[in-house]
């Protein structure tokens, strides 16, 4: 085998090479830990939005002005044969649904921008022209799972119940009765043709532990902002709270 001769001059200079590159990753190293120290210690984003530092939630504020800027509020997710539907649905999460319900008591509270507050039973909304979606419902834990739901489509519900300039304002804020969970959502999403308030799933009654007696399904937006068992529905042009936001997520949230 040959041997393989060093000299001392390239010796040397493997040696400087090793050193500079030593030198190098340590100083990124450094310039990587006094980077993430400046972002940590910076003050999270304001209160309503809280959980993330300020940059991190500033990038994601500009995700959103780009989704809306190319959200085309006509157009519509891609829906599939019934019996393409999952007969085993999934469950994703049960924030708000632990605590004591009186389902026999439920109404629906929608509070007016003038301070009125409506009060409809469920009985109410099933007189109202059924929509029926079946479409890919997505997770931000990803996965996904073709799911069929039928309800009242938003857009009906707000012309029945004279919510005209209700839904000129930019957003809608949702609660649990029990205000465990609370999402908003800006107003062109809820009335995307495909967005309904939900009392039906695969045909039959909500479950309990899908939402019942009424939830939100809206198609353009992932699991997290479709609110489980609707307590309140209000209105504003300011962000309304929305828990997932709050521990640092996407307000958004929409694909």
């Amino acid at each position: 085998m040959k041997e393989i001769i060093v000299d001392d001059v390239t010796a040397k200079k493997y040696a400087r090479r090793s050193l500079l590159a030593f030198v190098i990753f340590f100083l990124l190293l450094f310039a990587g830990y006094k980077a993430w120290h400046w972002l940590y210690t910076l003050p999270s984003d304001n209160g309503l939005q809280g959980g993330i530092q300020q940059p991190l939630r500033n990038g994601l504020n500009v995700n959103e002005k780009i989704f809306q800027g190319i959200f085309n509020q006509n157009k519509l997710v891609t829906e599939y044969d019934k019996t393409s539907a999952a007969k085993e649905v999934r469950v994703n999460g049960r924030l708000g649904l632990d605590t004591a319900f009186n389902a026999a008591a439920w109404k629906l509270q929608v509070v007016k921008s003038n301070g009125d507050t409506l009060h409809i039973s469920l009985d109410e909304l099933k007189q109202m022209p059924k929509t029926e979606v079946v479409f890919n419902f997505k997770c931000i834990e990803g996965w996904s799972q073709v799911t069929w739901w039928g309800g009242v489509r938003f857009s009906d519900f707000a012309k029945k119940y004279g919510l005209d300039n209700e839904i000129r304002m930019q957003y809608v804020g949702m609660r649990t009765p029990d205000k465990g969970y609370y999402v908003g959502i800006d107003m062109p999403s809820v009335l995307q043709p495909q967005t309904i308030l939900c009392y039906e799933m695969n045909g039959a009654r909500l479950p309990m532990n899908q939402g019942y007696p009424l939830r939100l399904i809206i198609p353009v937006k992932y699991g997290i902002k479709h609110l489980k068992r609707i307590g309140i529905i209000s209105f504003a042009n300011e962000k309304p709270p929305d828990y997932w936001a709050e521990q640092g997520y996407d307000y958004y949230s929409g694909h």
